[in-house]
């Protein structure tokens, strides 16, 4: 007798899946920096760019001799994709009392919960791995203290002018203008009453500047802030993106445009994250929804990134 796979053996809610699939934490901003790209495969290559682009190719070509060619992108580091599954729990009594109340949907409502969680951990991993300074060039990476930090309100920090250092790092390495730029609440929270930032606005009726204001200043497509925080092992709340700044070119659409150099991507296997039907624990008296998930974030390209550490104090 043949044993099932894991696959075979699992029965998917449609539904719930569905749903699954198109929500998205709104405290979440790592796939801003690292969009989903789905895979087929568990593992593989990642898509990495060259500067084929920037090359002065020889492209005249006299009658009946060959025509040059030229190749883009390349495989670059393995990446394998991590599985991650939690199981949401609805006690029957629970059940039973929302089924009194028009409205309440405490499965679907479960699964939601079960994903943030999930998606906490994803958040979290691109997090670090976009301000782990040694992914990082030197020419792409500063770490600002004393009077430079721009919680130094009366010293000689500008965060702009940081900015601009960062964009054209990145422009100098890949011929492109960053379009995106991340940061930490703590570093937004200092950023959005700096004096010169104020200076700035003076004219537009804002006493403190918005994420949508910043990146008019900056000259980027958008400014976000990751709100996100997690719980340490002491029971503290900490914030996930930290004190921390990064600056990037990123384009979801640069695997099938061949040559865009993007910073990153996050790797999600095609038709995830799942929701296997709801069981009944009948030991627990509890309906129960799983909920799976399989992804892993990579930087594809360093040079389309600046990381600005210890932006505040």
């Amino acid at each position: 007798m043949t044993q099932m796979t894991n696959a075979q053996a699992r029965v998917i809610d449609p539904i719930l899946t569905t749903a699954a699939q198109g929500y998205q934490n709104a405290e979440f901003v790592g796939n801003k920096l690292f969009p989903k790209v789905p895979v087929q495969q568990r593992g593989g290559k990642i898509i990495t760019f060259g500067r084929e682009d920037f090359r002065m190719y020889a492209t005249g070509r006299t009658p009946g001799s060959n025509t040059k060619r030229v190749q883009f992108g390349h495989a670059g580091a393995p990446f394998a994709l991590e599985q991650h599954a939690l199981e949401g729990v609805v006690p029957f009594e629970h059940m039973e009392e929302a089924n009194r109340v028009p409205g309440i949907d405490l499965g679907s409502g479960a699964v939601r919960k079960t994903q943030d969680i999930i998606g906490l951990r994803l958040e979290y991993a691109q997090a670090v791995l976009a301000t782990t300074a040694a992914n990082y060039g030197a020419a792409n990476k500063i770490t600002l203290a004393g009077a430079d930090q721009w919680s130094d309100y009366s010293g000689t920090s500008d965060p702009v002018d940081d900015v601009n250092v960062a964009i054209e790092a990145v422009r100098a390495k890949t011929g492109r203008r960053p379009n995106l730029v991340v940061m930490g609440a703590a570093v937004f929270s200092k950023l959005k009453n700096h004096p010169k930032i104020i200076d700035r606005i003076k004219y537009t009726g804002r006493d403190s500047a918005t994420p949508e204001l910043l990146a008019s200043l900056f000259g980027v497509k958008e400014v976000v802030v990751g709100d996100a925080v997690y719980e340490n092992d002491t029971g503290a709340l900490v914030d996930v993106w930290g004190k921390f700044v990064v600056v990037a070119y990123t384009e979801v659409g640069s695997v099938a445009d061949m040559g865009r150099p993007t910073y990153g991507y996050t790797y999600q296997l095609g038709g995830y994250p799942t929701v296997e039907q709801a069981y009944q624990d009948r030991n627990a008296k509890s309906w129960v929804y799983p909920v799976t998930d399989e992804v892993a974030p990579v930087i594809a390209g360093a040079d389309a990134g600046y990381l600005i550490s210890a932006a505040v104090a």
